[in-house]
């Protein structure tokens, strides 16, 4: 039994035995040189998105399917940016040269997160250098940690303090966590059952706005999309992104640009919001709701819509409205502390773990929440929130407990490359020929697939493909 999976199977009010339907190959944790259990955790996470998408066949056909999963194929999913070719040239996941952990005063560490111009704008402005990574690393000595943290989230950058998990456990914003699941599925308003659309695979004919950005929001979708969805990505061409990005997470979607700021595109996405089933987003609570794009104002616009909703630090808590990612959570609560001390990096000092564990879980459980409640509104009716947190999900990676010490020698940085070669696909796409990780699970009946190749941001009109005939 994956003990990670007991964790999940309540919040889809699932029995244990529901996790005998799924077949775990490819061993345990250690898989890569992180003591966090990394594998049981995509391992489970995968599983549940499987089980969901059985109970949606079985709604469609009265038939379950059989689940598998390679241990070490969900491990490499975690870090599925890495192994991208385009056009048979390696596709970069660098880090802009400024991003990273410096020394600062009194023997703490500063995370400067720097990738998005913006927040690199933040940053360098609080600290007043260019954009010039010994620069930062001299201004960053000359902070107090806590107060350069304080000052960078008040000028609308990212970053952090690297903490212990005791400094952390003490918190205000843990013990807020603290009093949270994993992940809520949450009713929010009324109406009749709704039948899954007509099609041949688990959520044909279902329709996904996409409103998310990075990795964990646009995993969700892309994993919804592998299993028939319909996604429709919506961003606006003044937003910062890293197109690279897309050629991990966009398989699957179509891709639009609506400015929210304009009442004009405003109306386009009330108007995709009414044909939609599952509306996911990934801003600050409250951002996408002073537009009119609640959950609660979802459900008035769409009576049985299935709202995602993902934030970094959870909707309770002083944090609830602050900026952060991944390698953020991992900075505060942590992660990267203990990364540090077991794993030395090539300077010394706090080492973010070798996968982005807490986003690419995020998302997967973010899909397999999408799933259940579009289940719930099948059998039972009624409008849902999915409300889900990085932050929520770096707790319980980390309550999973660690890797005995005396198992961590030894453990192989990368993957054979038979592995990879087996676990990957190529896909033409609109700006040439993509090398890339296949989806993970093995279904009986219905194979996950997508679709559509990946397309750059802002490619399609902002319009729903006709439903299947």
């Amino acid at each position: 039994m994956n003990d990670a999976l007991r964790t999940i199977l309540p919040i889809a009010g699932w029995s244990e035995d529901r996790a005998r339907e799924v077949e775990i190959t490819g061993g345990t944790d250690p898989v890569l040189p992180t003591p966090f259990r990394i594998t049981e955790t995509s391992t489970a996470a995968l599983a549940a998105v499987g089980l969901a998408v059985s109970d949606l066949w079985e709604l469609r056909t009265g038939r379950r399917q059989k689940v598998a999963i390679d241990a070490r194929q969900a491990t490499a999913s975690l870090r599925s940016g890495h192994y991208l070719n385009m056009e048979g040239a390696a596709v970069s996941a660098a880090a802009h040269t400024v991003m990273g952990t410096y020394p600062a005063k009194n023997g703490r560490w500063s995370y400067v997160h720097a990738n998005f111009p913006n927040h690199r704008a933040a940053a360098l402005k609080v600290l007043g250098v260019p954009e010039d990574r010994e620069a930062v690393r001299k201004a960053v000595a000359q902070w107090d940690a806590l107060e350069l943290e304080e000052a960078i989230i008040a000028a609308k950058g990212a970053g952090g303090m690297v903490r212990t998990m005791e400094e952390w456990a003490r918190h205000p914003q843990a013990a807020a966590i603290a009093s949270l699941p994993l992940m809520e599925i949450v009713r929010i308003g009324d109406s009749p059952p709704e039948p899954l659309p007509e099609g041949d695979r688990p959520l044909s004919g279902i329709r996904v706005l996409d409103l998310t950005r990075v990795i964990a929001g646009p995993t969700c979708a892309r994993t919804l999309a592998e299993h028939g969805a319909d996604v429709l990505k919506i961003t606006a061409a003044h937003l910062p992104s890293l197109g690279r990005q897309e050629y991990d997470t966009g398989h699957g979607k179509l891709s639009a640009h609506l400015d929210l700021r304009e009442e004009k595109d405003t109306e386009i996405l009330r108007g995709l919001v009414r044909e939609a089933d599952v509306f996911s987003q990934g801003y600050r609570p409250g951002t996408l709701g002073s537009r009119g794009f609640s959950p609660e104002a979802l459900a008035q616009l769409r009576p049985g819509i299935v709202a995602v909703s993902l934030c970094a630090f959870s909707h309770v808590g002083p944090w609830a409205s602050r900026r952060g990612f991944d390698t953020v959570v991992q900075t505060v609560s942590g992660i990267t502390n203990r990364q540090g001390e077991l794993f030395p990096g090539a300077e010394p000092g706090p080492q973010f773990y070798p996968v982005s564990a807490i986003d690419y879980l995020t998302g997967y459980l973010m899909a397999f929440g999408a799933m259940a409640a579009l289940a719930r509104r099948t059998r039972e009716g009624g409008s849902w929130l999915v409300r889900i947190s990085l932050a929520q999900v770096g707790r319980w990676l980390v309550e999973r407990g660690e890797v005995p010490e005396a198992g961590l020698k030894d453990v192989p940085k990368e993957f054979t490359s038979a592995e990879l070669e087996r676990w990957s696909m190529t896909s033409e796409t609109p700006v040439g020929r993509l090398r890339h990780l296949a989806p993970v699970l093995k279904l009986s009946e219905t194979p996950p697939r997508w679709a559509r190749p990946t397309v750059p941001l802002g490619h399609n009109e902002p319009v729903w493909p006709p439903k299947p005939a």
